[in-house]
């Protein structure tokens, strides 16, 4: 029951009261007043309340805030359930902790309610934090070793069950719990506490710990999605008796419990063994520990958006730093992924897929997509429907869906996420998203070092590394991706280099002496995404990619503007704020840019028309006879200069050389200027079937600021419904 609503429930049924500002709690029964601002109140009162409310047991029987003699000191139980209204013979002792508390503390919590348990003769103990619960059972002949139970026995009942979650409540007649969904907040705070007990004791590192977590958390959803109604959930603890019918020892419960996470594991593992390589490395008594406090909420219920945020959350606030460049913020995944036209017959594609941000989005999108088409005014699917509603996304994520990240912690993390939103990781990979698309086939008549050559080329292509076909070239409608800056690619790191246009030295057409098919030896990761993302793209594809202002501002890098300018129609350029990545460790000045594939005649169309205009341009001006003049000229008054000074080292000589050089230098660079502003501007005004609009905007403020702090404003929700509205216009233009 979720905390809020049995607060509502407990002022209702007048078990507390609070004070106008909320500070304050009263206890009616007692009429005890507290602070509710403490943390520990705050679970003292659910845990108070769910005693009444969901166990049934009356205040009369229920006393807070109880002095217990332990030893020679004087300390406070919590509270104290007694076996009737006398109060007189204590039943169960409950220690309450905040939610924040640590997986250490939260141990010492239980000694301490042994104790006073021991100390008061009570049957029962009951630790929780609000967020995770442990009970034992305390036997009154010594010794009193702890029996580990699954829950505290209801009033008027004294059995203990084996379990405590069956899926609907019910089994054989008796009353159960079901798993229940949680908010955002509250699982956030599960996650993070989970993997704060693993690697906190110094036994894991903290990436090794997230690892075992998400392990944990795929066991959890796939036990939640094969329990059938009225079967007890196998991702809890369950207690277990030993030869002689006697409960068995916490040991042997843990191992036991182990097991069964190592069965659904397994399980899980046979439909994806890509999604973990290895097997669960925890031991019997740290699995319990993430059980405790992951088994009694269901995840595959838990609202879509607020699972998704509590888990991008946890990773943000665990990843920030070293993995910061993986995690696009949320607004701009959001404005990108909302102005596509994406449906459920897309093939979406992220190269650079990090956590998989874009990819849920897409997912998301499709969805709410089923919902429009399946659900009626009320918010209901009905029963004849729910299979098709299904289906309808679910396809899309299944079949459509493809990532790739070249980390493969990170790819997993994509994976777990993509499967804590009901799925669409089968197609996400661990892969360098730039190597080459696809394998050669075999020539005819093929030489043993072409066989040779060809093979070792398939090797390291994507759909031999990965397995997966679906990666194929010309093929995907949408590519949305956010990819490295600022990595570089060499050529003596990486040979699939000069497999790229980008990967070797663009032709100058205003350099007489060409240095085309000249192999650079490096290239910006980001620029060769872009090239790549055209491999991908079918005719009429959208590239949609974050990219650095560089790109369209470095005269260094008109090459790259101008092979955009042949490949693509340039829809959008949206600049966003410095701040943008600064939260997640970048602070590079970017924009998002959006872009349509050209079919391949058109392409040709243009670079035809260009190489036709540039040898225009260069014959109106007799620009290379006019280049060879001044270089004659420079020559000659060098040749000049040198028979008035002997002396070729001397300061006079070397100063009149330098300005012999520098002034012809300018009458070069003059004419090569001319030359390309007479290119530029007769392109503008020639090519008047690819001229076209450009939907441009600068969004200042985008919801957050650069600490990730929300502002309450967001710029591109309105640039979004604008650039929706234009994408929409040239997708039905195409049509005509």
């Amino acid at each position: 029951m979720q905390s809020s609503y049995l607060i509502e429930l407990g002022i209702k049924n007048n078990l507390i009261k609070f004070d106008e500002e909320q500070k304050i709690i009263t206890y009616v029964h007692q009429n005890k007043p507290r602070n509710y601002r403490n943390p520990e109140e705050k679970v003292q009162a659910q845990t108070f309340l769910k005693l009444v409310l969901t166990y049934g047991y009356p205040v009369e029987h229920i006393k807070q805030f109880v002095s217990v003699q332990t030893g020679s000191e004087t300390r406070e139980a919590d509270i104290i359930i007694f076996t009737d209204s006398s109060q007189k013979t204590p039943y169960i002792i409950v220690e309450c902790k905040k939610q924040e508390i640590s997986e250490l503390e939260f141990k010492v919590a239980v000694d301490q309610a042994f104790s006073y348990a021991t100390t008061e003769l009570a049957k029962y103990v009951w630790t929780t934090s609000g967020i995770k619960d442990e009970y034992y059972e305390v036997p009154l002949v010594r010794p009193r070793e702890r029996i580990s139970i699954p829950d505290i026995p209801f009033y008027g009942s004294q059995e203990i069950l084996e379990y405590k979650y069956v899926r609907g409540g019910k089994k054989d007649g008796k009353n159960f719990f079901d798993i229940e969904t949680v908010s955002e907040d509250d699982l956030t705070k599960v996650f993070k506490q989970a993997h704060n007990a693993l690697w906190a004791g110094g036994e894991l590192n903290p990436s090794e710990a997230f690892d075992e977590l998400d392990k944990l958390i795929f066991c959890k959803i796939w036990d939640e999605r094969n329990t059938k109604r009225g079967e007890p959930y196998q991702f809890q603890v369950i207690t277990i008796k030993d030869d002689k019918g006697k409960p068995a020892k916490i040991e042997v419960i843990n191992q036991n419990l182990l097991d069964r996470i190592n069965e659904l594991y397994e399980e899980g593992r046979k439909k994806d063994p890509e999604v973990f390589k290895d097997g669960v490395r925890l031991n019997a008594e740290k699995v319990r520990t993430v059980v405790g406090y992951l088994e009694g909420i269901n995840l595959n219920k838990t609202d879509l958006d607020s699972k998704g945020r509590a888990f991008e959350t946890f990773m943000g606030s665990f990843f920030r730093g070293d993995f910061g460049q993986y995690f696009t913020p949320r607004p701009i995944v959001k404005f990108i992924v909302d102005v596509l036209p994406i449906n459920k017959d897309s093939f979406v594609l992220d190269t650079s897929c990090g956590s998989g941000g874009f990819l849920l989005h897409a997912l998301d999108k499709v969805r709410k997509q089923a919902d429009g088409a399946f659900m009626d005014e009320n918010g209901e699917i009905d029963k004849e429907d729910i299979n098709d509603h299904f289906k309808y996304w679910h396809d899309f994520a299944e079949k459509n869906l493809y990532g790739i990240e070249i980390n493969e912690q990170i790819a997993r993390v994509a994976k777990m996420n993509m499967i804590i939103h009901d799925d669409g990781h089968t197609n996400v990979i661990s892969c360098d998203g730039l190597l080459n698309i696809e394998p050669k086939k075999e020539k005819t008549n093929e030489t043993e070092e072409e066989r040779e050559e060809r093979e070792q080329f398939n090797k390291n292509t994507i759909q031999v590394k990965c397995g997966n076909r679906g990666f194929k070239p010309n093929h995907f409608d949408f590519i949305i991706t956010n990819p490295p800056f600022g990595s570089t690619i060499k050529q003596t790191e990486k040979a699939y280099l000069h497999q790229y246009g980008f990967g070797m030295k663009e032709s100058n057409w205003l350099n007489i002496k060409s240095n085309e098919d000249k192999k650079r030896e490096s290239q910006s990761t980001e620029v060769l995404f872009i090239e790549q993302a055209n491999r991908f793209l079918k005719e009429g594809g959208y590239l949609a990619i974050v990219i650095p202002d560089g790109i369209l501002t470095n005269s260094s890098l008109q090459y790259v503007r101008d092979s955009i300018e042949e490949t693509y129609r340039i829809v959008a350029v949206i600049s966003i704020p410095q701040t943008a990545f600064s939260a997640t460790g970048a602070g590079v000045k970017s924009s998002v840019m959006f872009l349509r594939k050209h079919s391949a005649k058109q392409t040709n169309k243009i670079k035809a028309y260009k190489t036709s205009l540039q040898s225009k341009i260069l014959q109106e001006l007799d620009f290379e006879k006019q280049i060879k003049a001044f270089e004659s000229e420079k020559k000659e008054q060098i040749k000049e200069l040198g028979k008035l000074h002997k002396d070729k080292k001397s300061e006079v000589y070397l100063s009149a050389r330098d300005d012999i050089s520098k002034k012809y230098n300018t009458f070069i660079d003059n004419l090569k200027n001319e030359a390309f502003e007479k290119y530029q501007e007769e392109k503008a005004k020639k090519l008047q079937e690819i001229d076209y609009d450009i939907f441009m905007a600068i969004a200042e403020d985008i919801g957050y600021d650069a600490t990730g702090k929300q502002t309450g404003k967001n710029e591109l929700e309105y640039i979004g419904n604008e650039l929706n509205k234009f994408i929409f216009e040239i997708e039905q233009e195409s049509k005509r």
